[in-house]
């Protein structure tokens, strides 16, 4: 557009050059220049004749008006391409100032550190940061195996919290090879800065595991991560506290109490330019100390204060200790705002305190879901706490600024620095916030605390911009970063993520626990978020809409992937186009026009177009003319479709390898129902769209039951066995995902409707309530077993043998077990 301005405005000035006519300066008939006084008859007729315009004044006018236009043009692109990282302009569902979230100051400090088996921080954006590291006195190997951020590759036998309540206190279990740590920590209210916290760190040996470790390397570490200082105290040569002060928790200090089986006690004082370093700057600095009698034994330790180049400050300090089996070891902060400090919150203060928040975690536990009351055995009750503990204690505070894109700007730009408290689906693997994800997560989450889910909720409307959207994966920061391919990095505003925010909102609204302030605040977001959806990712029939970000150009996938949908390769038409209808951003669109109708009501706000919005979108006989096909008896998506598609060898140029690529034989696409039987088929009912006497219900349950479609022993499969996209590859290396596995939140929502539907009067009520019990059995019994036997909660489960699949431990969606366990919709 710029370049046809430019064009246009050039020709201008060259066509009005060309026909200027010559100035010439009027003569009289003797040949002197001409009196500018007219005469009186020329004046006579000037009053009947209006002057004409010079050429050059014409000229300068066009100038002018092209330049205005020209500015204006200018103004309004880069006006639209700013809404990108302009923050909408409404109030901030959180409180927050530039030293952090004082909102609740009981969630001030916390386990926010996701991604490490240990790390505190609190919630600002310039945290001080705190993390645990350690590695055994001997290896199999002979190497050093440092544990830190929370790897698979560790493949550690088990880890993860086993009670946690959000606010004053955690109970974390590690199981290494022969022995076993257990992380626990406290907090004690008081002060202006979130009062003090103390983590206690034991060791002990596991007999049954068979040959153990005598030592054990444990570090803790310190790291100021803005304004502040960090000052080393020692005593006697030996690391005793750190103290402190930042603007964010003013003065402070940090006391170690390491008992008596501390083999080696050092430590490291240095300058850490980003956090997540640390272990590599720890790695670095590791030296041998001959101890012990006539220095017979030699440890690895820390060599002290160790500056480099020219920061003269450190801010990273570390302590360390080499433990012989069973140890303990206590780190105590203590902030100096609390005045009536009665004692160190360590030893018996500590114990004493740690069994109070752990008793009463276990009242409330059985008060919320009533699973003793229920019959369930105490492995299971636990194996509930602690999926639970693990939800809580996987929410991380997270600061920076996405990466985004838009169709207006050729190169990725920082959206606005931000911060967000959420949980993260898994602590080893996807350590940060995605956007559907977290909807599921607060399901569960509201039923223990409903205002830590407010909170949550509320830093995730924060992040909408002007144009109601939200990037959906949060990749906050530098230490978020590492753990994430550089393609995934960039996040795109035309691409969308199922509103599944709306699920835990609406369970939160219809039980009243969302105050008025609250919901107004909520409001203005939700319609944003709404009015984006409805007007970017609409379809071209009426009422129809479409997942964008389906690759149409690539030959190299089966079948090529929407990640936007949250369903990554579930199969959907063939070959992309603008004419796809999406079956299930549908259902999200009238789920989330009920909520709207509901929310806008009880604020007093008209609410007519939202409900005939809803009401139209669930209309069977538009559902049916738009997604039903007679010839599978299912719902299910249109577009450009084959399913005679493989992956084949193709040749590429003449001496170069073959490359795998996508063939269609037999018949090419062409515009028509897609037919696949799976979650995506399942929408209508998932989200309580179908009227209870529907003969279409009938058919979606008949689809359900049938074993050689989406019948298994341990849950339902996401594709039907029977489909020709069944557990097949998408491309050489992209391994099947949803094409078969059996994944809980689906799984949940198809529990929670059998449930629905069975309290309802109508033909289908005895068929729902038989498959509500059986599908409910087999999905707990499957979760539970498979965490009996491997130690975690998995990604997804194979639809064939049950056994967990994926990355562990994945307490995001899936510790919806514990809801269905409890029978709380």
């Amino acid at each position: 557009m710029k370049r046809c301005f430019l064009h246009l405005f050039k020709s201008i000035v060259i066509i009005f050059a060309k026909n200027m006519p010559p100035r010439k300066r009027q003569q009289s008939r003797d040949g002197r220049p001409s009196s500018r006084k007219t005469t009186k008859s020329s004046s006579t007729k000037s009053k009947f004749r209006r002057k004409l315009p010079s050429t050059s004044t014409i000229l300068i006018l066009a100038v002018i008006f092209l330049c205005s236009v020209g500015v204006g043009y200018l103004w309004w692109n880069h006006y639209l391409q700013s809404r990108l990282y302009t923050p909408i302009a409404a109030r901030r569902m959180t409180s927050r100032s530039e030293l952090g979230d004082m909102g609740d100051i009981r969630r001030f400090w916390g386990s926010y550190r996701s991604n490490l088996y240990f790390g505190l921080r609190t919630r600002s954006p310039q945290s001080l940061m705190l993390g645990l590291m350690w590695f055994s006195g001997q290896s199999h190997d002979g190497n050093i195996h440092i544990r830190h951020t929370c790897e698979q590759s560790d493949k550690l036998p088990r880890y993860g919290w086993i009670r946690h309540d959000g606010v004053n206190f955690g109970m974390e279990e590690i199981l290494d090879h022969g022995y076993m740590l257990s992380t626990d920590f406290v907090k004690r209210s008081g002060g202006d800065h979130g009062g003090d916290w103390t983590t206690r760190i034991t060791g002990q040996a596991v007999e049954s595991m068979g040959k153990h470790n005598q030592r054990v390397s444990v570090m803790f570490y310190i790291m100021k991560d803005g304004l502040g200082t960090l000052k080393p105290d020692m005593k006697k040569g030996i690391l005793s506290s750190v103290s402190g002060n930042t603007p964010e928790l003013g003065s402070f200090k940090i006391s170690f109490v390491d008992g008596e089986k501390n083999l080696l006690s050092t430590y490291l004082s240095t300058y850490l330019d980003k956090v997540h370093n640390a272990k590599d700057v720890v790695m670095e600095n590791l030296r041998h100390f001959n101890v012990g009698n006539k220095g017979k034994m030699q440890l690895l330790g820390l060599p002290g204060r160790k500056m480099v180049g020219e920061n003269s400050e450190e801010n990273f300090v570390v302590f360390s200790g080499v433990f012989e089996l069973p140890f303990t070891v206590e780190i105590a902060f203590e902030s100096s705002s609390v005045k009536d400090r009665i004692n160190q919150l360590t030893g018996s203060v500590f114990q004493e305190n740690l069994m109070k928040y752990s008793d009463y975690f276990e009242k409330k536990f059985e008060q919320k879901f009533q699973l003793r009351k229920k019959g369930y055995s105490t492995d299971e009750i636990l194996f509930a706490q602690a999926t639970l503990g693990n939800a809580i204690g996987g929410i991380g505070y997270f600061h920076g600024s996405s990466l985004v894109i838009s169709d207006l700007i050729k190169e990725p730009v920082d959206y606005w620095e931000s911060s967000l408290y959420t949980g993260v689906p898994s602590r080893s693997f996807f350590p940060r916030g995605f956007l559907w994800d977290e909807g599921f997560h607060q399901l569960l989450i509201s039923q223990w605390d409903s205002t830590l889910s407010t909170d949550v909720i509320g830093y995730w409307l924060d992040l909408m911009n002007i144009e109601g959207w939200i990037p959906r994966e949060q990749i906050l920061g530098d230490e978020a970063r590492t753990k994430v391919p550089a393609e995934f990095v960039v996040q795109h505003n035309k691409k969308a993520n199922p509103p599944a925010l709306f699920l835990p909102i609406k369970a939160m609204h219809q039980k009243g626990l969302l105050d008025g302030d609250y919901i107004r605040k909520l409001f203005p977001r939700l319609r944003a978020w709404y009015n984006w959806l409805n007007t970017t990712q609409v379809g071209k029939a009426p009422s129809t809409y479409r997942w964008r970000g389906r690759d149409g150009t690539t030959d190299s996938e089966l079948n090529p992937k929407t990640l936007t949908s949250g369903l990554d390769d579930y199969p959907r038409a063939s070959h992309p186009s603008d004419n796809e209808r999406h079956l299930d951003l549908r259902c999200w669109m009238a789920f989330i026009s009920g909520v709207m109708a509901d929310i806008t009501e009880s604020i007093g706000k008209r609410s007519k177009r939202y409900k005939e919005t809803y009401e139209y979108l669930k209309d069977e006989s538009v559902l049916t003319a738009y997604h039903w096909s007679e010839e599978t008896k299912s719902f299910t998506d249109y577009g450009n479709h084959t399913k005679y598609v493989t992956l084949r060898q193709v040749a590429t140029k003449p001496g170069m390898p073959k490359r795998v690529a996508r063939a269609v034989y037999k018949t090419g696409p062409q515009e028509k129902l897609v037919g696949n039987i799976g979650y995506v088929s399942l929408f209508p009912f998932l989200l309580q769209l179908l009227h209870p006497n529907s003969s279409k219900l009938g058919d979606t349950l008949e689809h359900i039951r049938n074993r050689s479609e989406l019948w298994s022993d341990y849950g339902i499969r996401s594709l039907s066995k029977s489909d020709p996209m069944y557990d097949k590859h998408n491309t050489k290396h992209d391994a099947p995902y949803w094409r078969g596995a059996i994944w809980i939140n689906l799984n949940f929502l198809a529990v929670r409707s059998l449930h629905y539907y069975s309290q309802i009067e109508g033909p289908h009520k005895e068929s729902c309530s038989q498959l509500y019990e059986d599908l409910r059995k087999n999905i707990i019994k499957n979760i539970f077993e498979n965490y009996r036997r491997t130690g975690y909660v998995w990604e997804n489960y194979d639809d064939k043998t049950g056994k967990g699949k994926g990355c562990h431990p994945f307490t995001g969606w899936s510790s919806l077990v514990v809801l269905m366990m409890g029978e709380m919709y």
